[in-house]
């Protein structure tokens, strides 16, 4: 996996650039602002942008909205953002712009290096992994969504899919059987009302839907 970082604290930066490095991966560059994230991508069209939320030179949203473009620029450009608290709005900012190949992580999270590391290649691949305190603040927002129709078991379900979890992972993590789980998938997918249309964009399409994208 080749990687480019974009975060402003060289610290931080040579500190993710060190466990990917040490995990396999390449780190192809690692720059400190909006407009060095955009040259890199262009220059390298690496497999993931790990991009900070807030960058100079007004430390706001000039991460994300720097990534928002990159995702304008190169559709298929993998984006992972670290943000140091839950931002929800930035969450969906970056989600609206297409559904594959996104992630949102709390900054936390890369001291668990082995799940920091598989979240980043889940995105690399093409996958969705939001931060569960993310999950946790989107959980019943708004009176009526469809989201009411599910119950409490499937709805831990379709919060596990949002983190970016695999069936086999939310086996493990619930304790309940295979099958058991694809009995929950199917039954969030007919209640949110998704097409039959291959598995990972059902599950893409649930995750906006949970989101409220």
């Amino acid at each position: 996996m080749r990687v480019v970082i974009a975060e402003d604290l060289v610290l931080l930066r040579e500190g993710i650039a060190s466990l990917l490095t040490d995990s396999g991966h390449e780190v192809v560059a690692g720059v400190g602002d909006g407009d060095a994230l955009l040259d890199a991508l262009a220059e390298h069209r690496p497999d993931l942008a790990i991009v900070d939320v807030r960058m100079p030179p007004t430390q706001t949203d000039e991460g994300v909205r720097a990534a928002v473009e990159a995702r304008r620029r190169q559709p298929n450009a993998a984006i992972l953002i670290l943000s140091q608290y839950v931002e929800e709005r930035y969450a969906s900012d970056l989600l609206s712009s297409g559904a594959r190949g996104v992630g949102y992580l709390l900054k936390d999270r890369v001291a668990d290096v082995q799940e920091f590391v598989a979240a980043a290649a889940r995105v690399a691949a093409g996958g969705t992994v939001i931060d569960p305190e993310v999950v946790a603040q989107l959980i019943g927002r708004g009176p009526e969504r469809p989201l009411d129709a599910l119950t409490p078991r499937e709805r831990e379900v379709l919060s596990l899919m949002a983190q970016g979890h695999s069936n086999q992972a939310i086996v493990e993590r619930m304790e309940i059987s295979h099958s058991a789980v694809e009995k929950h998938v199917r039954k969030v997918f007919t209640k949110l009302g998704l097409p039959e249309t291959d598995q990972h964009h059902r599950r893409v399409l649930a995750v906006l839907t949970y989101l409220g994208v």
